[in-house]
């Protein structure tokens, strides 16, 4: 069963990036805003890059390679098991619990905050960091909640 296996976000309160980790607070539940990205987010808004989606599957091969892998250590928000991120092409929607559905804006790339604060190259996880996406129907998450592929669905 594919199924949210953790949240994270910036909250509004951090006003400065810290230099060696990303800012993430971990949630048992959200809120996923259209347009926006998790609500209360510091980092939410942006047209291409309201979420950053990794698979839990590929975090543990990651961890096996000496990557700090604890829920948005890897910059992530939001962690999937049981759906290849990889195969999804930009465009692909998939729907959180009951309503909330994202769509697949492009594959995530690391950067060089990535590479200061894992002490690693992204180039060692490419193609292993998951997707960026947006919200197109907002929707409550949680933990725990089924995830399913709904593409070509007309939300």
């Amino acid at each position: 069963m594919s199924q949210i296996h953790s949240i994270v976000y910036t909250p509004a309160t951090v006003l400065e990036k810290s230099p060696d980790h990303y800012d993430r607070a971990p949630l048992h539940d959200a809120m996923l805003v259209a347009g926006y990205g998790i609500e209360g987010d510091r980092k939410g808004g942006h047209p291409k890059r309201q979420l950053n989606i990794m698979s839990q599957e590929t975090l543990q091969g990651l961890g096996g390679e000496g990557f700090q892998v604890a829920p948005g250590e890897m910059g992530e928000q939001i962690v999937l098991s049981g759906i290849d991120l990889i195969d999804l092409e930009p465009g692909s929607r998939v729907q959180f619990g009951d309503g909330a559905v994202i769509e697949v804006v492009e594959p995530r790339n690391g950067c060089d905050r990535f590479e200061h604060i894992q002490g690693k190259a992204p180039a060692l996880a490419k193609r292993r960091l998951g997707v960026m996406a947006r919200v197109v129907a907002s929707g409550a998450i949680k933990v725990g909640d089924s995830v399913r592929v709904v593409e070509g669905e007309r939300v």
